[in-house]
């Protein structure tokens, strides 16, 4: 067991694929010499040369084509899009390629192609550097798609990614970069697409991914300090969602909060409501509430940026809210 930052987890991740299979590389801007915008590849160049760790022209379609081509033919490409952003210009190479050969080819090729793109909102990048597209490549038939929150499952779903027949689109936070926790690189990873039960209660169920499942998990402490339970599930993948987990748990506490960074409108608590809202229908005591981004472009103003998503205070303000109870402002 030792303590890493989440970029040196990813790069722990890609290192081992790498040295455990000739076949794996990784393309991308900055990926090489200057070892990624996010430090995630650094050092690898060096260790397994330029013929493995391509350093690309500044075209997101063309290189994810290129990786698309590239795994068609047998190998495991890692593929850097370097904000999720720019993967709007890869679209056609992973929705009409990536996600569609192997169905179109009734099963006869594979896509080991893993995606990687940090995204989300980082701290005044504006509108075109903030963006979470998690509803738009959940629309998408034929990819999968993890969202890591922790070091330890960046490690984990990292690797299994690469080791996937299939497409798998990692996102990775950006602010999650230097996040630090244990990362035991011998433990038994469960598998990619489980939901983890980050914390046991009785009151309510609320279920995030990536960054807000960290912070669902500071809300949940808070509540605690009032004597409020609540149980947090990180889903850790986005397609496809492990409704199992996430039933057992509204069924016990019948309550059901979502907590999300992307936009609320059509986005992934649209779709987690309705299903565990069918899934659950006769056990729920309330109507699932969703808390999210508000929809519009994100601002490059500091305050207004914080505004707009939610923070631990306004999942703690939602939760007491959906348990009838009195928020500490109108508590008199």
């Amino acid at each position: 067991m030792q303590t890493l930052s989440y970029w040196q987890a990813l790069n722990r991740a890609i290192d081992a694929e790498m040295a455990a299979d000739d076949t794996v590389f990784i393309l991308g801007e900055d990926v090489g010499l200057y070892g990624g915008t996010y430090r995630v590849t650094e050092g690898l160049q060096a260790k397994y040369g330029d013929r493995r760790v391509l350093d690309t022209p500044i075209s997101e379609g063309s290189f994810t084509g290129l990786g698309v081509g590239a795994a068609l033919a047998g190998m495991r490409p890692v593929v850097e899009i370097m904000t999720v952003n720019f993967a709007l210009l890869a679209l056609d190479a992973i929705v009409n390629m990536a996600a569609k050969i192997p169905f179109m080819s009734g099963g006869q090729l594979r896509m080991p192609l893993t995606i990687r793109m940090p995204g989300g909102v980082a701290r005044q990048l504006a509108a075109q550097h903030s963006q979470r597209l998690e509803h738009t490549l959940m629309n998408v038939a034929g990819l999968r798609i993890v969202v890591p929150a922790t070091p330890q499952d960046a490690y984990w779903q990292l690797r299994q990614a690469i080791c996937a027949d299939d497409c798998v689109i990692v996102l990775e936070h950006e602010l999650l970069n230097f996040d630090q926790g244990p990362v035991d690189e011998a433990a038994t990873a469960p598998p990619p697409h489980r939901a983890m039960l980050r914390r046991r209660g009785n009151d309510l169920t609320i279920v995030a991914y990536s960054r807000m499942a960290n912070q669902a998990l500071a809300a949940a402490q808070q509540l605690e300090a009032d004597g409020i339970d609540a149980e947090v599930i990180d889903l850790r993948s986005l397609s496809p969602i492990d409704w199992d987990t996430c039933a057992t748990s509204v069924r016990r506490t019948g309550l059901l909060l979502i907590a999300e960074e992307d936009s609320r409108f059509a986005g992934a608590g649209a779709e987690i409501a309705a299903t565990l809202t069918e899934r659950c229908f006769s056990s729920l005591r309330a109507a699932p509430m969703r808390l999210a981004a508000l929809d519009l472009p994100m601002p490059y103003n500091k305050k207004l940026e914080e505004l707009s998503i939610p923070q631990p205070a306004d999942i703690v303000a939602a939760a007491r809210r959906l348990l009838g109870v009195p928020t500490k402002e109108n508590a008199t």
